[in-house]
Parts: C-alpha cells; sequence; structure tokens
C-alpha cells in the first residue's frame, strides 16, 4: 500500500514545497523542522491503524475509559539522514523503542555505488511492529536492505515506511521486496537519474539537514 500525503492539499504540500526550494533550503534549521513535522503528520496517520485498547483511567473526579496503544512500536531509521523524521516520530511515539542503522553509498570510480550497512543498534522486534523513516525513496536499495538487516534480528509483524519524497521506481522495488508493507509518503516523483538521484526531488536531504559531507 502507498499513501500520498500530497493528493489532498494540506500544510504538509506546503512543507515539501519549502524543503524543494533552494532559497529555502539554506536554512538548515527550518529544514529540519518541515522533516520533522511532515514525520509527526504521518505519525498521527499512523497512530489510526497500531492496535489499541481501553483502560480504566482516574481522574480527579472519577474514572473514564479510555482508549489507548495496546502496544509500542519499534521506530527505526537509516543514519544520518533519517535523523530529523525520526524525531518527529518520537514526539508521537514517545514511548516506542528505537532502532539506528548506517547505511551509506559506496561510490565507485565508474560512477555506480554499492549500499554499505555497517552499524545497526536495534532493541527486540521479534513479532513487532516497525515503523522505518528516511527522507527519500530513490532507488529503494538501501531501505531494503535496510529491512533486510532488521528482519535478521526478529519476526515483523508490521512494516511501516516513512518519507518526505519517493520515486516510483523505489517505490516498485519496496513493494516487490515487501509486498505487506504500507509506504507514507508526503510525495512522489517520477523521474530518477543514472546516479540514482530523484528528479526534481530537493538535492541530498542529508547534507542539507546537517552540512555538506566528504564522500568516500
Amino acid at each position: 500500500m502507498v499513501i500520498n500525503i500530497s493528493e489532498q492539499y494540506s500544510l504538509v504540500s506546503n512543507w515539501v514545497s519549502e524543503l524543494r526550494d533552494v532559497d529555502v533550503q539554506t536554512d538548515r534549521m527550518r529544514f529540519r523542522n518541515n522533516l520533522e513535522r511532515i514525520a509527526e503528520v504521518i505519525g498521527y496517520e499512523i497512530s489510526k491503524q497500531l492496535p489499541w485498547e481501553e483502560k480504566e483511567i482516574t481522574t480527579p473526579m472519577g474514572t473514564h475509559m479510555s482508549k489507548v496503544p495496546s502496544e509500542q512500536p519499534v521506530l527505526a531509521t537509516i543514519l544520518r539522514a533519517g535523523l530529523a523524521m525520526h524525531n518527529g516520530l518520537l514526539h508521537y511515539f514517545d514511548k516506542a523503542d528505537n532502532a539506528f542503522i548506517s547505511a551509506y553509498r559506496k561510490h565507485n570510480p565508474d560512477g555506480s555505488f554499492d549500499i554499505r550497512l555497517e552499524y545497526m543498534s536495534c532493541p527486540d522486534i521479534e513479532n513487532r511492529i516497525v515503523i522505518l523513516s528516511d527522507p527519500m525513496l530513490a532507488t529503494g536499495s538501501s531501505l531494503v536492505k535496510a529491512i533486510q538487516f532488521l528482519k535478521e534480528e526478529g519476526h515483523i509483524k508490521e512494516l511501516h515506511i516513512v518519507c518526505a519524497i519517493a520515486c516510483t521506481v523505489g517505490i516498485e522495488y519496496i513493494l516487490r521486496a515487501e509486498p505487506k508493507a504500507t509506504i507514507w509518503c508526503a510525495d512522489i516523483d517520477d523521474e530518477i537519474t543514472a546516479k540514482g538521484y530523484i528528479v526534481p526531488g530537493l538535492g541530498d536531504a542529508g547534507d542539507l539537514a546537517y552540512g555538506a559531507k566528504l564522500q568516500g
């Protein structure tokens, strides 16, 4: 399943326009805040689909049967670009367990690249709901490898993927590998370059959020 938040106009559309805008991108704090806010909106929408139970709550004036989550998800993200969206999700799922995965593109002299995963810090995910965030779903290669990395630690009961901008090629690749996953995105672009960058996209989300890096 693919859910594109921008199919209906909302403030998310405005935040995405600022993420794309080269004049607004110079403000790193605003860029990070927009990623966080997009993740918060998506987190709220995901929460409607999560299991819940009724719990008796004591108030100063009596008791109330309230609907509360029956379990907490695991929030996972790919370092470093995913940190801002992860923080946004964590604002809403504030009791969630967290997983962090190091994944990056190792560029080759011929212009091609390989996905390298070298580190993961992960809680027990056996039979858990996992929400995996990464701002850009381009080819989908890094996300699929991250999911495989996570699945080595246990069975994922339900998988939600959260991104700011997704490419149709990457969406198709993800759903071939994980047909039961739900992909939540703030917008979808159809074009991708030979080097794996989304067009029009927004550029390198990690660099725009945290500064340029040396590319090994």
